[in-house]
């Protein structure tokens, strides 16, 4: 299993931008998939953003345009970019990877969009 730690999670005004960091205890190169999933209060977990290994991106409609899932594999470590957020895009943001077939999550970071 693939431990994981997110961090860049707090709260931002509407409009603002913040920059999620998910950290892999293994080479990322070597896991199919990571994304990013939120939920929030009353709310099912969902699908933002992945990232395949072969740089392959998808995003929930929600949010195109407006956040960006990269990945670093020197640094074993996926970004999710966030800009114009909303009050709605509040929640608690988990990473995940997929690699070889099993599944790790992270321990999740809150993001409050409020004025």
């Amino acid at each position: 299993q693939v431990q994981l730690v997110e961090s860049g999670g707090g709260l931002v005004q509407p409009g603002g931008s913040l920059r999620l960091s998910c950290a892999a205890s293994a080479s990322i190169f070597s896991i199919e998939v990571m994304a990013w999933y939120r939920q929030a209060p009353g709310k099912e977990r969902g699908l933002v953003a992945a990232i395949t290994f072969g740089g392959s991106t998808n995003y929930a409609d929600s949010v195109k345009g407006r956040f960006t899932i990269s990945r670093d594999n020197a640094k074993n470590t996926v970004y999710l970019q966030m800009n114009s957020l909303k009050p709605e895009d509040t929640a608690v943001y988990y990473c995940k990877a997929n690699k070889r077939g099993t599944i790790s999550w992270g321990q999740g970071t809150q993001v409050t969009v409020s004025s």
